[in-house]
């Protein structure tokens, strides 16, 4: 188990670091030899055997300082001092959330680097915590510069199915305003199928990548059509039954789509074991196989997500013992990822 202040060399690179940050128990941040601190994976890391360096973190007073207005800085001849960029008539608070896949044709393939996204012209202080159902844990606090953007982390493919509660409370001024702007909390819980769906990543004005972006900031109005959801979302699933039909999306009069995830088809998991819900899984797989034999649809997709395979495995195996008559394949990577199977049933 690596901690802060453990000497590790990379296995596929030269050189190495010192962790000055663990976040998550796959992902760490490493200072290398030139002083820059990145986000490695725990797998691609060994321990370098000297003995553990201390690493000064930032204290509270540390923080207040920072926080504080700071004294005009003169630069000497020839000498250079970072400006804060300011962009004519950005000047409407807007912060992000942004998920950014190293790899953008498969973002499940490697990490998916964590950014806090500042698009305005106001200094923004920062508070970044993560809930896991029983305890909040600060991650980084600090200060964001207009117009910036900072990485706060990475995660792996193996943390998307158990993925915390991620939670914000910013404070965002300007050095002379006429007003006070008020603090902005925001909790963003996100469903880890959002993952697997190549759309959920899109084209954006932050990076050259494409991503997925949560925005901290909502208006009056977008925070109350949000309240409003949450309390219809809650009331409809206290009059639902336990199990319920999965939703089915047409795209066209010859194909249905059905989504196995377990979130899709029960409203509360809690006492079953992994067997019970791969059961309820292939049931249904087997009730909307049999219902789209009978009608007069051409193409059947099967969403299963990557997870462990385990789905995956069994969907193709009765479909290769029991409907072995049906061609299947891998769905259409655009629309599905590497998270669906398609089964032809007419042509």
């Amino acid at each position: 188990m690596f901690k802060v202040g453990d000497k590790v060399k990379f296995l596929n690179d030269v050189g190495g670091g010192v962790i000055t940050q663990v976040i998550t128990k796959n992902m760490v941040h490493v200072e290398n030899e030139d002083g820059f601190e990145i986000p490695v994976l725990t797998t691609e890391i060994i321990l370098a055997g000297d003995q553990p360096v201390k690493i000064d973190r930032p204290s509270v007073h540390d923080f207040v300082q920072q926080a504080k207005p700071k004294q005009e800085v003169v630069p000497e001849p020839g000498s250079a001092v970072e400006e804060v960029v300011i962009i004519q008539g950005n000047d409407e608070p807007d912060f992000h959330l942004g998920f950014v896949p190293d790899n953008e044709l498969n973002p499940l393939e490697a990490a998916i680097k964590i950014y806090l996204v500042n698009d305005c012209n106001y200094f923004l202080l920062y508070h970044y915590s993560q809930f896991d159902g029983n305890e909040h844990e600060t991650v980084e606090a600090g200060k964001l510069e207009p117009n910036t953007k900072l990485l706060l982390g990475a995660i792996s493919q193996l943390e998307i199915s158990n993925l915390p509660e991620f939670n914000f409370q910013l404070i965002y001024y300007k050095e002379k305003d006429s007003r006070l702007s008020k603090p902005v909390s925001r909790n963003i819980k996100i469903n880890a199928v959002r993952f697997y769906k190549s759309g959920s990543f899109v084209k954006n004005d932050f990076f050259n990548k494409k991503a997925m972006l949560f925005k901290l900031n909502e208006s009056e109005m977008e925070k109350a059509i949000s309240e409003l959801s949450d309390k219809q979302v809650k009331k409809a699933s206290r009059e639902k039954e336990p199990v319920r039909k999965t939703k089915k999306v047409e795209q066209s009069p010859d194909l249905v789509e059905v989504d196995l995830h377990i979130h899709e088809l029960i409203d509360d998991t809690t006492g079953l074991s992994n067997k019970e819900m791969l059961d309820l899984q292939m049931d249904k797989f087997r009730e909307e196989m049999e219902a789209a034999i009978k009608s007069k649809s051409k193409k059947i997709v099967f969403i299963h997500g990557l997870g462990n395979g385990t789905l995956k495995n069994e969907l193709r195996r009765e479909l290769s013992y029991k409907y072995k008559k049906y061609p299947f394949q891998d769905a259409s990577f655009q629309e599905y990822g590497y998270g669906a199977t398609m089964v032809v049933l007419k042509k």
